[in-house]
Formats: C-alpha cells, structure tokens, sequence
C-alpha cells in the first residue's frame, strides 16, 4: 500500500462514523490527515516549480540522462556546482568532494582502498546514494525477471555478486557520480551505447572486502 492510499484509506474510516476509531482522536486525526493533503498539495506544487527549472536548464537536462539521476540530484547538483565542473581536476576529485572515494591506506608496494570518506556534501551524497539504491534494486528485479541487463546496472550487479547490497551501492553512487562529472564537462547526454573515449580507472571502484 503505498502512501497516498493509506491516506485515501484512513480518510474514509475517519468518515465512517460505525468505525471503532474513537470520538476522542477522531477530530485529531482528521487535522492530522488535512496536514499531511496540505504538504502533499506543497512538495507537488515544488516539483512543478523544479521540473520547469530543469527543463530551462542544459546541465540538469543532461544530467537526467544517467540512470539513478532524478531532478531532486539533478537540480541539487547543478545548484551546488553552477552546472561547471572545469574547476575539478578529474571524475575522481569530482566523487570525493561528495565523500564518495574511499579512504586509501598505502603501505610500500601494497595498496589498500578503506571504507569511503563521507566527507564534502552530505546532501548530495545522500540523493545519489539513494539513487544508487533504486538503480540496484530495479536491476536485480528485471534480472529475476528474466530481462536483459547492460551498462551500468549489470556492473552494479556484479559488484554486488562479488560483495554485498551496500558496497554494491557506494560503488555504483562512486560511479554515477563520476558519469554525472563526465555529461557536465563534455556537455552530452550519457549514452550506454557509446563507450567513453576516457576510462575510468577499475581499481578506484574496490570495495575492502
């Protein structure tokens, strides 16, 4: 049952003077039920306000190409960094100023990669985590499904097969953010069709074990 039914639902048993809700809450609950209308009415009327900023905006056009990337990430991302990544030496510098590269621990030859930083924007972090998340989660139900699944959800997929859920995720958030760096500075859709003429370097998307 997602929210707006269980809204619906309530509203109605409210209505009903034969439920068993008390007398006592009824009122409360009914206020309660017009605020949360009131908020739902406000976070619409937002969205309309953004989906018409991002639609004026090339660089939240072009971010809302890659998987993961929704306006809230879009517009949030395009706000934090004027929609110009010129000022960031490289993808990786780019993922770190979210907190998304992990801590490096070096030692003579041997190189270990520690749990990510979670420094730099925490806002922002979040919203690609949790699109990171829903990448994730809809590839593995179009892989039960017996659906074809390529580019970025198959290596998230992967990564996860190799780890689990939530290294899976940091890395895919590492990877998604390092896509978003690449559409702001070549000024493209991304397109999983077309590999990139710059590789990423594999070994700064290892999770420790």
């Amino acid at each position: 049952m997602g929210a707006r039914t269980g809204i619906e639902v309530v509203s109605r048993v409210l209505a009903d003077p034969h439920t068993a809700v008390p007398d006592l809450i009824r009122g409360t609950a009914r206020l309660l039920v017009e605020e949360i209308r009131l908020l739902e009415a406000r976070i619409a009327q937002v969205e309309r306000e953004l989906t018409q900023a991002a639609r004026l905006s090339p660089a939240c056009t072009t971010l809302l190409s890659v998987p993961g990337i929704g306006l809230l990430t879009a517009t949030a991302m395009v706000a934090a960094t004027s929609g110009d990544v010129s000022h960031f030496k490289d993808a990786r510098h780019f993922a770190s100023w979210f907190g998304l590269t992990p801590k490096e621990y070096s030692s003579g030859n041997t190189r270990y990669l520690g749990h990510i930083s979670k420094r730099g924007d925490r806002y922002l972090r979040m919203l690609l985590t949790h699109g990171a998340r829903s990448v994730l989660r809809a590839a593995a139900a179009a892989k039960t499904k017996g659906h074809e699944v390529a580019g970025v959800r198959r290596w998230a997929l992967e990564v996860q097969g190799r780890s689990n859920h939530n290294k899976a995720t940091c890395a895919l958030a590492n990877k998604l953010a390092r896509i978003c760096y690449a559409t702001l500075r070549d000024k493209q859709r991304f397109d999983e069709q077309q590999p990139s003429t710059k590789k990423m370097n594999r070994q700064a998307f290892v999770m420790p074990a």
